[in-house]
């Protein structure tokens, strides 16, 4: 299954991931999850809840069932950028300060119909920030916003023209550079990277498939770390895999022992940091999703947050990691529900829900990014259905 739009962040109720194949290089140590202590906060009074919960909405942003304000990152200096989706199911861009304001914005050409608009992905420490935007037409065109607001465009060379096709910028560095992918007009991924002067090299990870929705897709948000480094996932079949390509241009697959090797299964690579750790989730043959980190020599550790589901599309999420190799994202419970984890690099996890999410199947908490010092953004779905944003600081 391929979920590179699935994921975006007004999607990801559509949680479940990436797959990939069994085999693991020989270098490679893959352990369990060592000694840890989990807390959870929300069983806890509130003297003892130190890190605090800010709910907030981006103006415009609808009220009905799947509509509501989608946070996608938030930079070091605690600035949250992200989507909402408007009364007409169209999505618009925002940048959130540090003291609540709030500016909305749409990159030029992006249609007004349902599900059309703007889709920030990804901003970096001077608040550029990367994404792409959909046409009138259904075509995803990839676009960067400058910190004083000008937005520039652009398409990956080879990108389709279809409805459904193009180009998604998915990850900005420091240096302004940006990771992404693009859909060809057979339907194929390819990876890209977008020097800040705008030139253009196109990637495959070894292996990836040249059918339908196969080939090869850069992470979104976190994916490419200061040093250059991308993750990503490439597909053959309906399988999922992991990659990691260095600044040289040098990509290393991988996968994780006990992802399923079947339809919808795998591996999905979702983030990586400086020190080239990267993390994400797999899927096992039964469909139920566990968490892995995976250091820059390769030793990988599994873990899976007490209290996830057992059951398909159930079970532990990472979605993103952050300097200091703390994990942040969601696990889905035996009901369906999702709730908020946090895991240190040591292993130690913490357990959170926003006041106000909703506590029914499709509903609950969705952290979705982590900064270095482990203030979280993501979204919560309350008993409407309705998302709004939230930030989690330490």
């Amino acid at each position: 299954m391929n979920c590179r739009l699935l994921l975006s962040s007004s999607c990801v109720a559509l949680l479940v991931l990436l797959p990939f194949s069994p085999a693991l290089p020989a270098q490679a140590q893959v352990s369990n999850s060592p000694e840890y202590t989990v807390t959870d906060l929300r069983t806890l009074g509130e003297t003892h809840c130190h890190p605090r919960i800010i709910k907030f909405d981006a103006p415009g942003g609808g009220t009905s069932a799947g509509q509501g304000t989608y946070p996608s990152e938030v930079n070091p200096a605690g600035e949250i950028a992200g989507s909402y989706v408007d009364a007409n199911n169209v999505f618009h861009g925002f940048l959130r300060t540090r003291d609540g304001t709030i500016t909305t914005f749409d990159a030029p050409g992006a249609g007004t119909g349902a599900f059309q608009g703007t889709e920030p992905q990804s901003s970096n420490p001077a608040d550029a920030i990367t994404g792409y935007y959909i046409d009138a037409n259904g075509v995803s065109h990839g676009f960067v916003r400058t910190p004083d607001g000008a937005i520039t465009t652009f398409d990956a060379p080879g990108a389709g023209t279809s409805s459904g096709q193009g180009t998604i910028g998915a990850s900005i560095n420091p240096e302004g550079a940006i990771a992404g992918d693009y859909l060809d007009a057979n339907n194929t991924f390819h990876g890209f990277l977008r020097a800040s002067d705008g030139t253009f090299t196109e990637f495959e990870a070894q292996g990836a498939g040249t059918g339908n929705l196969q080939g090869t897709e850069s992470a979104l948000t976190d994916g490419l770390n200061p040093e250059g480094a991308i993750a990503g996932s490439y597909y053959n079949d309906t399988v999922g895999h992991g990659f990691v390509r260095t600044a040289d241009g040098a990509i290393t697959t991988f996968d994780v022992s006990g992802a399923g090797s079947g339809p919808n299964q795998g591996i999905g690579d979702y983030g990586i940091n400086a020190a080239g750790t990267s993390m994400g989730p797999y899927i096992d043959s039964k469909g139920v999703n566990h968490g892995y980190v995976r250091t820059a020599d390769g030793d990988i550790t599994k873990f899976d947050i007490p209290g996830a589901g057992t059951a398909s599309g159930q079970g532990t999420l990472p979605f993103n990691i952050n300097p200091e190799g703390d994990i942040t994202g969601p696990y889905i419970d035996k009901n369906g529900v999702s709730h908020g984890f946090l895991r240190t690099q040591h292993g130690d996890i913490t357990k959170f829900d926003v006041p106000g999410a909703g506590s029914a199947s499709g509903q609950g908490t969705t952290p979705f990014n982590n900064n270095p010092a482990d203030a979280i953004t993501g979204f919560y779905v309350d008993a409407n259905n309705v998302a709004h944003g939230f930030l989690r600081t330490p």
